[in-house]
């Protein structure tokens, strides 16, 4: 035989995928503090998104690609009345719940936002359900959604826990392009053969660059970059449904694959990584761990590494708001990964750009005791320059410790510190904040404010009547569980 020809032997599927596909499809789902957990979320998730819908800058993304479209047995997107194809409901609940950057999180490796998943999972949902009725069959529960979350949160947030996309240059929507996939894959009823073609699918299919999350290039594509991953999955489990061929050595191919062209080179100078970091490092099997563990975003709207640095800055707020003028210093104590993507100076270009710096997000509830996404508008911020100079004022420094716990499975915390000096020599002291309020370390405390972040995001929508209805379906996990998807949709939707 020629010495000049590629040997053509078609692998098995990757490890990797093959693991997803069983997990989804086998795996069952027992434990009550991962159903417990999931419902919360639902209630976060969607609070968040019904909140997103009073800018305009978000609304303008919703609705059909052609206007005037009609869809039988369509997908709903709450808050609205649209009634769409799954792909583009996917994309749309996708952006209201990931515009304000609310949400649960999920810090690792890579950090991301699981609940961005909900934009696939209750697309599909609501439009199966719908469509399983008018077919003389059962309806799939929100019980069916909730483990969807579950296993979403689970494979996201699992192959998070080593393997870090945005040293790579990526960003970790790519974990919920992969994970909305799998789940919406088997809500459709997916065979293993369909589950592992979507998968693989995924990984070809392109990923996002982290351009758009960063300086000077930040923008609101972070916006909406949920709903594009999520619905992606939702398209590409449409795909394989169809029959549709999968390319079973995606990741492991020479040359070719993922791991050659997008995961063994350093993003700073592209020198290849050691051989053993060029593929995914997977320490533990699929559960329930990540959504038991997972960090509810319930005070700010704000990108999570400046969580507790806010959370701080309210407390300091009495100290100081009287004495802006006089501060000389500010000393911010965080984490590496808080140094590393939200840590800027000069103008900040756009609201998308103010929510990922650690300076506004720490100076605008210094000044004003409490942080609202309006804040991050244009006009707010030209009509307060006490921001930018308390900005000025601002040094940044990293504790060890802050950077080392990060990481560390029995703590996950995400700390950051401030203490304020003035220009006659005094300071206040240190405020420490290790743990947000949406940390498993504080549930107890956290679960009563998220339930009434719940209630008030929906008295943005609803009447107080349906506000009621639907807030106390979501605090009963059983009646929950059992309610129709389409039926608690219907609840959701103007």
């Amino acid at each position: 035989m020629s010495a000049n020809v590629d040997l053509n032997n078609r692998p098995d599927y990757d490890r990797v995928l093959q693991d997803i596909a069983d997990y989804v499809l086998t795996y069952t789902i027992t434990s009550p503090e991962a159903l417990n957990t999931a419902r919360n979320c639902l209630m976060d998730t969607l609070g968040c998104g019904l909140l997103a819908l009073r800018f305009p800058e978000c609304t303008k993304h919703l609705g059909p690609i052609v206007e005037g479209t009609l869809v039988p047995f369509g997908a709903r997107v709450p808050g609205t009345s649209l009634r769409l194809d799954p792909v583009k409901a996917a994309w749309d609940i996708g952006c209201i719940v990931r515009w304000l950057d609310y949400n649960d999180t999920w810090l690792a490796a890579e950090w991301g936002h699981p609940s961005d998943n909900l934009g696939g999972i209750l697309a599909v949902a609501d439009h199966l359900s719908q469509k399983r009725v008018a077919n003389g069959e059962a309806p799939l529960t929100v019980r069916a959604v909730l483990e969807a979350m579950i296993m979403a949160h689970e494979i996201q947030g699992v192959i998070a826990l080593e393997n870090s996309f945005n040293r790579v240059g990526l960003d970790h929507v790519l974990l919920v392009k992969v994970a909305s996939t799998a789940v919406c894959a088997k809500l459709m009823g997916a065979d293993r053969e369909q589950l592992l073609s979507a998968l693989s699918h995924a990984f070809v299919d392109g990923q996002a660059l982290r351009t758009y999350r960063h300086a000077p290039n930040a923008g609101s594509r972070k916006s909406w970059a949920a709903g594009d991953a999520s619905s992606r999955g939702v398209r590409l489990a449409d795909i394989a449904m169809r029959g549709e061929m999968g390319v079973p050595g995606v990741l492991t191919a020479p040359q070719w694959g993922f791991y050659d062209v997008l995961f063994s080179h350093t993003n700073k100078d592209l020198a290849l990584k050691p051989e053993g970091q060029r593929q995914f490092s997977l320490s533990q099997p699929y559960g329930t761990y990540v959504m038991e563990n997972v960090l509810f975003k319930i005070s700010f709207p704000a990108e999570f590494h400046a969580q507790t640095a806010c959370e701080a800055a309210v407390t300091l707020h009495p100290q100081v708001r009287d004495r802006l003028h006089e501060i000389e210093k500010i000393v911010i104590t965080t984490h590496e990964s808080a140094i590393r993507i939200i840590s800027k100076q000069g103008k900040l270009a756009n609201a998308a750009d103010r929510d990922h710096c650690i300076q506004y997000m720490t100076a605008v509830p210094l000044a004003f005791g409490n942080l609202v996404a309006e804040q991050y508008e244009d006009d707010f911020h030209a009509a307060h320059p006490i921001i930018d100079e308390l900005r000025e004022k601002m040094v940044i420094v990293e504790d060890p410790r802050f950077t080392r716990e990060y990481l560390e499975a029995d703590k996950r915390s995400i700390a950051n510190a401030i203490q304020v000096f003035f220009t006659d020599g005094s300071s206040t002291g240190q405020v420490v904040v290790e743990y947000p309020i949406g940390h498993r370390r504080r549930r107890a405390e956290g679960i009563p404010l998220l339930e009434d972040k719940f209630k008030a995001n929906l008295a943005t929508r609803f009447v107080g009547q349906r506000c009621k209805q639907i807030f106390a379906l979501c605090k009963d996990q059983a009646a929950l569980e059992a309610t129709p998807v389409h039926a608690f949709v219907d609840l959701l939707v103007i």
